[in-house]
């Protein structure tokens, strides 16, 4: 089976569908177990602790590089050590197969 890290992010229009909650549900599973899929199924979202800020940053910097090189971006909160990540597609009102993409991606930094 193909894993999520090595495919691609596709661009997504107003005029595509999100993802049903299974098809969420089925993907999530591919992904590190701290993902989480949001009560209304429009996004997923994982937190993650560092030990200082500049390990913070250092993941913060990784993952903006690949968020660019995807061209897709989550919404980050973060602090001295924490980051909290949450990925929906805008465009569709909710979840795609570019959110598990990334995702999938983040778990490898």
């Amino acid at each position: 089976m193909k894993k999520l890290n090595n495919d691609r992010c596709t661009p997504y229009t107003t005029q595509s569908q999100p993802l049903t909650l299974t098809q969420a549900k089925n993907l999530c599973e591919k992904l590190h177990k701290d993902w989480k899929i949001a009560r209304d199924g429009k996004s997923i979202r994982r937190s993650l602790k560092f030990k200082d800020f500049y390990r913070t940053m250092s993941f913060i910097n990784a993952l903006a590089y690949l968020a660019h090189s995807e061209d897709h971006h989550p919404d980050l909160e973060l602090g001295y050590n924490y980051c909290h990540i949450t990925f929906a597609t805008h465009s569709v009102g909710g979840l795609s197969k570019n959110d598990f993409i990334c995702a999938a991606k983040v778990d490898r930094l």
